[in-house]
């Protein structure tokens, strides 16, 4: 965590100043509601959405309330969209702690997702920020077609690269890509500029992904193999590839034991083992440093600053991070 404090310098008031923003477009005068949202901000990730909104601003033509604005519309959109995905997965925990659906049961799961839904249009509309309501309804939009596209394609569990290419993009991709036009655009940049930007986030948004699905063929603490991905019959870029790398009878082997045998631990560990193998590891690493390097070539059309150095620097981390 100490190597995202120090990437967070340039912005680390700006940030402080968020947090009671965000807090207070939370608010309402119904007690369950405050409970709730209240155990959400407790909840908070890495901040990684906010500090994307305000290193792109800070490139541009500068920090304003503009920014805070969309920093609050994407948190507000994106928790909602998480909130409800637990009820859709039937999950009951998120980063290691209850979801909401867990505690207070999917009624009001899907209520408490529909108001912060609402907060964050009204947000906008009230401001008449609707720049910044059109880039994340965009990126709401998009999220929702990757998400049906992969439960689509993942029946068949013969993905191709293009399909994972074009799941991930919408359902990963286009959200880190919202923050960035976001905050370029609120601080008034050209269209050219706010879409530069969103290309921007889009490559390190994919890059972000590959590294999350080459995470789930390592070792957990215990050195057993993860294979959550496997686990819940998810085709992922290592296995794409490595399954393009065998005959066509090996090939239904693999896909067999996913869709039939994927709570078998010894299973599972079969599949890993097989797309290390079979190079898969290899592939998907050399593919997301290829999208960090785009990010990194758009970047160069703009001037040095401590935002810039900050945008390079999360970059980096999201193709060098450990977890």
């Amino acid at each position: 965590m100490s190597k995202l404090r120090e990437i967070q310098r340039p912005i680390v008031h700006e940030l402080e100043a968020f947090e009671k923003k965000f807090k207070a477009s939370m608010k309402s005068s119904v007690p369950l509601l405050d409970r709730i949202t209240q155990y959400l901000i407790k909840r908070k990730g890495k901040q990684m959405r906010p500090m994307f909104v305000f290193f792109s601003a800070g490139i541009c033509n500068g920090i304003n309330e503009s920014t805070y604005r969309g920093a609050a519309l994407v948190e507000l959109l994106h928790t909602a969209s998480l909130v409800h995905d637990d009820v859709v997965d039937n999950a009951y925990e998120r980063r290691g702690f209850f979801s909401i659906n867990a505690l207070w049961k999917n009624k009001i799961a899907v209520l408490v997702g529909d108001f912060l839904l609402s907060r964050g249009l009204l947000l906008s509309v009230k401001h008449q920020d609707y720049h910044l309501l059109k880039i994340v309804s965009e990126a709401v939009e998009q999220m929702s077609e990757g998400e049906l596209l992969q439960i689509e394609k993942a029946r068949k569990l013969d993905i191709e690269e293009s399909i994972y290419f074009e799941v991930i993009r919408k359902k990963t991709a286009s959200l880190i890509a919202s923050c960035c036009a976001c905050g370029a655009a609120s601080s008034n940049a050209d269209q050219g500029t706010v879409n530069k930007l969103h290309q921007f986030g889009e490559k390190i948004g994919i890059a972000f992904q590959i590294k999350d699905d080459l995470f789930d063929f390592g070792l957990d603490d215990v050195g057993k193999p993860l294979g959550n991905d496997i686990k819940e019959k998810k085709i992922t870029l290592p296995l794409i590839y490595a399954l393009h790398q065998v005959t066509a009878s090996e090939k239904r082997r693999i896909i067999n034991l996913v869709k039939n045998h994927n709570e078998d631990a010894q299973k599972v560990a079969e599949v890993i083992d097989f797309v290390r193998k079979s190079g898969g590891l290899a592939y998907a690493t050399n593919k997301m440093l290829e999208y960090q390097q785009d990010a990194f070539r758009i970047l160069e059309d703009f001037p040095d600053s401590e935002y810039k150095a900050g945008l390079e620097q999360l970059v980096k981390y999201t193709t060098e991070r450990k977890k």
